[in-house]
């Protein structure tokens, strides 16, 4: 692993965890698949050395990488509406350092490319300075790695984007790690019925610890879901958060919420060619459709803030962990995975 140049930081990687889009971009699903390519982007870690240029960050701090970045520069780092950065947004097709276009990894004097700008699995990393947020060196690694991914987008999904008021009605779509993450969002901003939505019943009882109250599962009715959530309340949610990226999930949720007043909120990442269709009467009516991307966090800003929301204990991040295992045994947390089995596997560099 090379070292670090010109606003790039090496980042000795202590604690490292699976999400889905590792496995998606592992099974060459992705746009271009790239080979040999080190994956991994959900982790913590502590600076090992800093390039040229680099101020804010310094050997020891401790840190989680951040698949998309946040340069402070451009107009989307500028807006405090956006954090999709013009510089360090994600990117999934390039596996080069942005700087001059090389990988920092190779075997044998061949490179090995990066995987969305941290690469991860692996005992040291190199990132850009952009897309590294430095936090509160309290923080537990093993536990706060979780919240530089799937974690995160859920919740901001819930608290920055959905926003429901105290005593509101909210109906989560997918309850994988980020949908649970978007019901305890819910939980925290005070929504009094958190619905769950899913095919998939055995996940119901796991989700009551984030806040779920009740739960429909699309199998059990004739009825289109978003009709059998009107009858349960009374004419609609008042926020809905679509986490699986099934178009017609998507659909489900913009068309459950009430008319007047109803947010729905787009999490899941759709099939590319995928396509979304609804009558302009349901936005005439005032229901609200958005997106959001990493849950509206700016990773260098927001995340420190986060990670602090769970050393509050405002924050549970233990109960998204159900499994850890030995760097040497990687395998196996995407066995669990593919069998769907538990949420996030810490997996931890140094036995």
């Amino acid at each position: 692993v090379a070292p670090p140049q010109a606003m790039e930081v090496r980042v000795k990687i202590l604690f490292t965890s699976l999400c889905h889009t590792d496995v998606y971009f592992w099974e060459a699903k992705g746009q271009t698949p790239m080979f040999p390519r080190i994956f991994g982007h959900e982790a913590g870690g502590i600076v090992e050395s800093v390039g040229e240029g680099v101020t804010e960050l310094a050997p020891g701090d401790h840190v989680l990488p951040v698949f998309t970045g946040e340069c402070k520069e451009c107009p989307h780092c500028k807006s405090a509406e956006s954090n999709m950065c013009d510089l360090l947004r994600i990117n999934t097709d390039r596996g080069v350092m942005i700087g001059d276009g090389k990988s920092r990894f190779s075997i044998d004097g061949k490179p090995i490319y990066h995987f969305v700008g941290t690469s991860t699995f692996s005992e040291y990393t190199v990132m850009h300075v952009g897309c590294v947020a430095k936090i509160n060196p309290e923080a537990p690694l093993d536990k706060v790695c979780v919240l530089s991914c799937g974690i995160s987008t859920g919740l901001g999904a819930s608290i920055n984007v959905a926003k429901p008021p105290k005593g509101s009605t909210v109906a989560i779509f997918g309850l994988g790690a980020v949908g649970l993450a978007a019901a305890e969002g819910a939980r925290i901003a005070g929504a009094s019925r958190i619905i769950g939505v899913d095919l998939n019943a055995s996940r119901f009882e796991e989700a009551r610890k984030f806040g779920c109250t009740e739960f429909v599962n699309p199998k059990d009715h004739t009825k289109p879901v978003q009709q059998v959530l009107a009858e349960m309340t009374n004419g609609g949610v008042d926020r809905s958060v679509e986490c699986t990226g099934n178009v017609n999930a998507m659909i489900q949720a913009f068309e459950c919420v009430h008319d007047g007043w109803g947010v729905a909120v787009l999490v899941g990442v759709p099939h590319k060619d995928a396509e979304f269709k609804t009558h302009p009467m349901n936005f005439l009516n005032e229901r609200t459709l958005k997106g959001t991307f990493f849950g509206n966090f700016k990773p260098r800003t927001d995340l420190p803030n986060v990670v602090e929301m769970y050393m509050r204990k405002e924050l549970e991040v233990e109960k998204f962990i159900t499994h850890s295992v030995p760097f040497s045994e990687i395998n196996k947390a995407f066995d669990l995975m593919a069998k769907g089995e538990g949420i996030r596997c810490i997996i931890r560099m140094e036995n």
